[in-house]
């Protein structure tokens, strides 16, 4: 095997073409809603994490659990990079009418990239958060929050941080 390009091959590199069951998939007996989600900082140093925070509020009238999903999206890279990638998962339990405030780090070397190392590069990346994928159109609603973060410096080895 000479090509081991990803692209076609794994969902991650379909282009526009949607899996048929994406990670997360799934029905709830409740539902939920997401709000203020928080970037800091907005703009950080190349060797830099990302601290994330979002709210989940169980808007239903039933106890149940979500599985939160973070997804990083390069908005220009150097190098094919996936669609979006999975970055952060964690199953929380609300009970019905109630929220929570969920807290979590994205570390540097998940912005990496594989140019015959792991590198770092700067730009513009957009942070989904949600309970599923972006773009995903499912039976039961799920909203998923976006924002964008940049990244300043020079690119570098990710080992030189």
């Amino acid at each position: 095997m000479e090509n081991y390009t990803m692209e076609g091959r794994t969902y991650r590199y379909y282009g526009q073409e949607a899996p048929l069951y994406p990670f997360g998939y799934g029905l709830s007996y409740t539902t939920f809603s997401y709000r203020d989600l928080v970037l800091s900082p907005p703009v950080l140093p190349i060797c830099a994490n990302l601290t994330v925070s979002v709210v989940l509020e169980n808007t239903g009238s039933r106890d149940g659990e979500e599985v939160v999903q973070l997804y990083l999206r390069w908005e220009q890279s150097s190098v094919p990079v996936p669609r979006w990638q999975l970055v952060a998962f964690r199953r929380v339990a609300v009970p019905a009418g109630r929220e929570t405030k969920l807290s979590f780090q994205v570390l540097a070397e998940q912005r990496a990239v594989w140019v015959q190392d792991w590198h770092l590069e700067p730009g513009t990346f957009t942070l989904f958060a949600g309970g599923q994928q972006p773009g995903q159109h499912t039976r039961a609603p799920s909203e998923v929050l976006s924002a964008q973060f940049g990244v300043t410096g020079a690119a570098r080895p990710l080992h030189e941080c």
